[in-house]
């Protein structure tokens, strides 16, 4: 019942999001035309417009958010069709947000597919969730997917940096909007 009553507070929050937002580190909402939709143009357009430092802070903030929720949920398309699955790890590293899972896994392939995503993360309190939009761009670099086993002990049995499993995947173009019953949304960028 109690993943039910979560479940269903995840499906009003999403829903209750409202468009009104007040931004917070960005220097202005950017209309993108269709010849801008691509990820290096994204990626541009918000890091054009935010400093170095505050998308670090940016950065740290959905970090400590996802941290404190546990669990988030990440969705994918497959076709036509959306697809979501819990995830439990994120970290940043070098200044860059990153996430991971298996190669071998539907949703990896999803990514390979559509880089394009979004994360729901809902507080304990279901009451204030964030959502987080982007791109996924694959990180081979071994050195950085041991620098996040590091960081996460519990992964280290099921992958290894130099195996042909693990997807280290570099967030891009990201949004997140934090959200509330109890307020209007609030938007940051890196």
């Amino acid at each position: 019942m109690k993943k039910l009553s979560l479940a269903l507070a995840a499906c009003l929050a999403l829903a209750a999001c409202n468009s009104t937002t007040s931004n917070t580190g960005s220097a202005n909402n950017t209309n993108n035309t269709p010849a801008q939709s691509s990820t290096t143009r994204q990626e541009a357009s918000v890091t054009d417009t935010i400093s170095k430092e505050t998308m670090e802070k940016n950065m740290q903030e959905v970090q400590a958010y996802l941290k404190e929720c546990g669990a988030f949920f990440i969705a994918t398309t497959d076709n036509d069709q959306p697809h979501v699955r819990p995830f439990g790890v994120s970290e940043v590293i070098d200044g860059n947000f990153y996430i991971m899972t298996g190669k071998v896994k539907d949703v990896y392939k999803q990514i390979a597919a559509n880089g394009k995503f979004e994360i729901c993360a809902l507080k304990k309190s279901s009451t204030e969730w964030m959502r987080l939009s982007g791109t996924l761009v694959p990180e081979e670099s071994v050195a950085l997917k041991e620098e996040f086993l590091n960081r996460n002990h519990g992964l280290k049995s099921m992958y290894k940096a130099d195996d042909d499993n693990m997807a280290l995947l570099r967030v891009t173009g990201a949004t997140a909007r934090f959200c509330s019953f109890a307020g209007p949304e609030r938007k940051i960028n890196f």
